[in-house]
């Protein structure tokens, strides 16, 4: 029999029961005569407070709440991948063919389809023994992802007495019997339920050591994450957040994606999904959609079920891991999860810290960035879960509490400029504001798989751009005339690196997504040119001689001009540079 407790005040999303129904913290309860899915939130002596997932308009006191003994709780298994779900996973299509475009409330569907036969190959046999996380079946989930349906992390291990040949079945059959050590049994099937609240376990977590290769060249090259890593984008409206975190999701080597949509504009991810659904993996030839799932908790959503989105995304993204597969997270954007956070808090008059927020605030975002780490699971995999947070503070001012306390726990940081986005220079990561820890870890992997020149090429970059900072500073105040020619020259560079490196263009096949090895190139071809023109500088030639030849002009467009699988092409830049040398000399010697 379900515990049962009685309203006596509603406070928006808020519900507070008087007496002690029995509930426990966490559990899942349902709300009202229509189920609205609502969680407890808090317990003291003789009154119970939950929060609503679901509108709460027509609730009063009176109704009555029922306990389901159970934590909010994702449902795992295949059908997860090239799915939509709302922010406490239900399927948005199933919805839609029930109660039309809007979510009605109290709508009760399954998580995934429980009627679908899978093809399932078993890789368990009778007498087998397994442990907690042991793969027990394989199933083709889409044509990009195999599925390893797991032994459950909360089922001890012990010995298989029963398992089904290979064949087709739905997700709730049960597959496989397992005697446990103490004597009882337990049906396995191909899902399993998992908390959201509660990290997966795991065996062990590694360092960071190998890049998330994105295919965009600041982040790459210059302020790298690393796979299990870490990362803020933040930025004022309109510097495109969003958008980088979309080239990310479209391009980046991660197995698979999961994009939260958390308090954003509807049509942010109707734009993801018409994208998405068109874009071909340039890894497997596939749909992208295809290694992709998406939450979609739109800014016209109910606010608490924001609050739990960031959750079963991350829970959805851990179980991916346990198969041994590199997930990446795409949060956009914490700011609306923090503000959700801060309205329930405000309902529940909690004492407000810094500009209203909660003052858990910090530990919330640090459990959240914490989940992510490149782990060896539990059957010996290894796989790992990377977060990308976006960040969007009022009036792009990044010292408001989100930023900073999100800057405390990330090891990344992508700070986006507005006057960057306004003079159309995308992604408008602004690379003295923004900064990578994860450098020093990932250079012996550069050292190997790139260039033993990579990171010295890449810090020889960065000193340029810092200088060209610095001038910048004396041009605005007394003109670029005054400026001795070396100097000039390195500004000139500077200018080269900012619209031929820095700047990347998202529509342009070439440019949208660059190689490692093209990257490399394209910064020699860059250096190469610094050198032979600082050679000239010494001769004593000035830099408007130099910038009579259109030399520089074509290293801008190196990136559109080279294909990524002709890198030999590289070597004419390098002739063109010395043919440029040796003519100004002639010319002027």
């Amino acid at each position: 029999m379900n515990k049962t407790g009685i309203i006596y005040g509603v406070n928006g999303p808020v519900i507070y029961l008087k007496g002690d129904p029995g509930f426990k913290i966490s559990e899942m309860v349902y709300v009202g005569k229509d189920n609205l899915v609502g969680e407890v939130i808090g317990l003291k002596k003789g009154m119970t407070t939950v929060q609503v997932f679901e509108e709460t308009t027509g609730l009063r006191p009176g109704e009555t709440v029922t306990g389901t003994g159970d934590a909010i709780s994702v449902l795992l298994g295949p059908g997860i991948i090239h799915n939509i779900f709302d922010g406490i996973q239900r399927p948005l299509e199933e919805i839609a063919k029930s109660s039309g475009k809007y979510i009605s409330r109290g709508v009760s569907v399954d998580s995934l389809d429980t009627q679908k036969k899978w093809s399932v190959h078993m890789t368990v046999k009778e007498g087998d023994i397994v442990q907690p996380g042991s793969i027990i079946a394989e199933t083709q989930e889409t044509a990009s992802i195999l599925h390893k349906s797991m032994v459950p992390p909360d089922v001890p291990g012990g010995t298989v007495i029963k398992a089904v040949p290979d064949g087709d079945y739905t997700i709730l059959e049960p597959i496989v019997t397992v005697q446990l050590d103490n004597g009882t049994t337990r049906d396995l099937a191909l899902a399993q339920k998992w908390p959201i609240r509660i990290p997966r376990p795991t065996q062990l977590r590694y360092p960071a050591s190998v890049p998330l290769i994105t295919g965009q060249r600041i982040l790459d090259t210059l302020f790298p994450i690393a796979k299990g890593g870490t990362a803020a984008v933040p930025g004022g409206f309109g510097t495109g957040k969003t958008m980088t975190q979309h080239q990310i999701a479209k391009w980046s080597d991660a197995d698979i994606i999961i994009y939260i949509g958390c308090g954003e504009r509807g049509n942010e991810m109707t734009q993801v999904l018409e994208d998405f659904s068109k874009l071909i993996d340039p890894k497997s030839g596939n749909l992208m959609m295809d290694r992709t799932t998406l939450i979609a908790n739109t800014s016209n959503m109910p606010v608490a079920a924001r609050e739990a989105s960031i959750y079963t995304g991350v829970t959805l993204a851990e179980y991916y891991r346990d198969m041994g597969y590199d997930v990446a997270i795409m949060a956009d954007s914490t700011s609306r999860w923090a503000e959700a956070l801060r309205e329930l808090s405000g309902r529940l008059e909690e004492m407000p810290a810094e500009e209203g927020f909660p003052a858990y605030l910090a530990s919330k975002l640090s459990a959240f960035y914490e989940r992510a780490g490149m782990m060896q699971n539990l059957n010996g995999t290894e796989g790992s879960v990377s977060i990308i947070g976006a960040v969007s503070p009022q009036g792009g001012d990044f010292s408001e509490p989100v930023t900073q306390n999100t800057k405390r726990f990330v090891r990344c940081f992508w700070g986006l400029d507005k006057s960057l986005a306004y003079a159309r220079h995308f992604p408008a990561i602004h690379w003295l504001t923004s900064y990578s820890e994860y450098l020093e870890d990932l250079t012996p992997w550069y050292r190997t798989h790139v260039s033993p020149k990579f990171v010295a090429d890449r810090n020889q970059l960065m000193a340029i751009l810092n200088q060209e900072s610095s001038l910048m500073e004396i041009v605005k105040l007394i003109g670029s005339d005054v400026l001795p020619d070396d100097q000039k020259l390195t500004l000139e560079i500077a200018r080269v690196i900012r619209l031929g490196f820095l700047q990347q263009n998202a529509f342009h096949q070439e440019d949208t997504c660059v190689p490692m090895e093209k990257q490399f190139q394209m910064m020699e071809t860059i250096l190469y040119l610094y050198e032979k023109s600082k050679a000239l500088i010494n001769r004593g030639m000035p830099v408007s001689v130099l910038k009579e030849d259109n030399i520089f002009e074509r290293i801008i467009s190196i990136k559109y001009d080279v294909p990524n699988n002709e890198l030999d092409k590289f070597e004419q830049y390098r002739q063109d540079i010395d043919t440029f040398y040796n003519k100004v000399l002639e010319k002027n010697g």
